[in-house]
């Protein structure tokens, strides 16, 4: 079928079925089965049964793009527990306020749990919302549970995504196992366990990317233009013990959705409505902004081309063959001894760092320069972006081996590498302190024989007198 075609039969589709009623909510009175859909108000997402190939040799419950032809599922309840015989599945709400899915054989394969639900005597109701958002609510209006509290491999625009609670790890994405496999896959993406101020790419429990450390409300990339319509922007924001990640796009925007595929890939996705596809806008490159893939002291230059690996003025590389073995000080650091900090502006700054909170600039500096065994930091105003993480400023302090360096101009960072002083700076300093004296012994000379000379000259003219 053409193109031209494929935009006919879509555009029948949607008038077809603005006729027909639909249904956001799932009532204690029925129950959802294979066949039956949900769709939100605005037919914008749509929930209900789905196998993931032809084959129909696994059933899941999931949520999906309504409105566009190729289906694109954004959330599955059951990714773990799929069901093979599809006759008598549903979806029901139980008398306790919990949404329960059954298969064929009566056995509850997934179902919601919360802890705030009094008896469960009111009543609940399920309600699928325009925004993606599937959620479970008490009669009064209570809700008890939310599928983005739960999520998959996706986040949508809007979504409040709690990642931590009391420094603890609570939210993540998973991605899936295969194209065609929602069961959870190796690549995750969460807050640092060790940190709240950035969040990483996992295979397994081994880190695959670091984003870059947040600076109060924007995480890497706070501000992302596709074209001259459409803005997205991130923030990370703490309320109370809370920490939430989420994201907006501008009005008018296109479907929009971040995306952590099964090969560790996280990617902004919007949909195109001229080739009805989905197109990237942006995602986590591979190469060397994967996590420490320069090694220690080392650093991914992005606008090198192609991109490479590269050591900071003062190191040199271990071995030119293999870059991931980092880079090495031409100059040791000695305790005692004279040592300067060197400026490297555009920095992604290294992982495991010393957070040191609400100091000055120069308090930051003097942390690290009373510590010989300091051998970076950075600092951060913060007061512009109003607190929201608790802090003013920022001081960032590295104790060991600089890892996952990244430089790049849309990285705002100064990174202070300590390096020894070298023996051209002691040449220098030795001869900043040499040429004063050599300036005022030539000048004390030079006073001396003008003074010698103006009196040999009046004693000439008092003699031809």
């Amino acid at each position: 079928m053409g193109k031209a075609n494929l935009h006919v039969f879509f555009l029948l589709f949607l008038i077809l079925s603005s006729f027909c009623e639909s249904n956001d909510q799932l009532t204690q009175a029925n129950s959802l089965s294979p066949g039956d859909m949900l769709i939100s108000e605005g037919r914008v997402f749509a929930l209900g049964f789905f196998s993931p190939t032809n084959s129909n040799q696994s059933l899941y419950l999931g949520i999906w793009y309504h409105s566009i032809p190729e289906r694109t599922v954004v959330w599955v309840a059951n990714r773990d527990s799929p069901i093979s015989n599809h006759s008598s599945v549903k979806l029901t709400i139980s008398n306790s306020s919990e949404m329960v899915l059954f298969d064929s054989e009566g056995r509850a394969v997934w179902m919601t749990a919360s802890t705030t639900i009094a008896g469960g005597a009111e009543g609940a109701l399920a309600v699928l919302l325009d925004s993606g958002n599937f959620v479970l609510r008490l009669l009064n209006g209570t809700v008890v549970w939310q599928s983005i509290d739960h999520l998959t491999d996706t986040i949508l625009p809007n979504t409040r995504v709690l990642l931590s609670y009391k420094a603890q790890v609570v939210g993540r994405l998973v991605a899936w196992k295969g194209p065609d496999d929602p069961s959870s896959g190796d690549f995750s993406f969460s807050i640092d366990p060790s940190s709240n101020l950035q969040i990483f790419i996992w295979n397994g429990s081994l880190p695959y990317k670091r984003l870059d450390v947040v600076n109060e409300v924007s995480v890497s990339g706070g501000t992302y233009q596709s074209n001259t319509t459409s803005v997205m922007s991130q923030y990370l924001y703490y309320r109370g013990d809370e920490l939430y990640y989420t994201y907006t796009v501008s009005d008018g925007s296109p479907y929009t959705r971040i995306l952590l595929d099964n090969r560790g890939n996280l990617s902004l996705l919007s949909w195109n409505n001229t080739s009805l596809s989905w197109t990237l806008a942006s995602n986590t490159p591979s190469y060397c902004f994967l996590y420490a893939s320069c090694g220690p002291f080392g650093y991914c230059d992005v606008a090198a081309v192609p991109t490479t690996c590269r050591c900071p003025d003062g190191f040199e590389l271990v071995d030119s063959l293999d870059l991931s073995r980092g880079c090495q000080r031409k100059e040791a650091l000695r305790c005692g001894k004279k040592s300067n900090f060197m400026t490297m502006p555009n920095m992604k700054v290294p992982d495991k760092f010393l957070h040191i909170r609400n100091t000055s600039f120069d308090q930051c500096a003097d942390e690290c320069s009373r510590n010989c065994s300091c051998m970076a930091y950075a600092y951060a105003n913060l007061s512009s972006a109003g607190g929201t993480m608790g802090d003013t400023s920022r001081c960032l302090v590295w104790t060991g081996d600089l890892i996952d360096m990244e430089k790049a101009s849309f990285f705002h960072e100064n990174l202070y590498i300590r390096l020894a002083e070298s023996p051209v700076q002691k040449k220098n300093s030795f001869l900043k302190m040499l040429l004063p004296i050599i300036a005022c012994v030539l000048l004390v000379t030079f006073g001396t024989l003008v003074w010698t000379c103006k009196s040999r000259g009046t004693k000439k003219r008092t003699l031809a007198r």
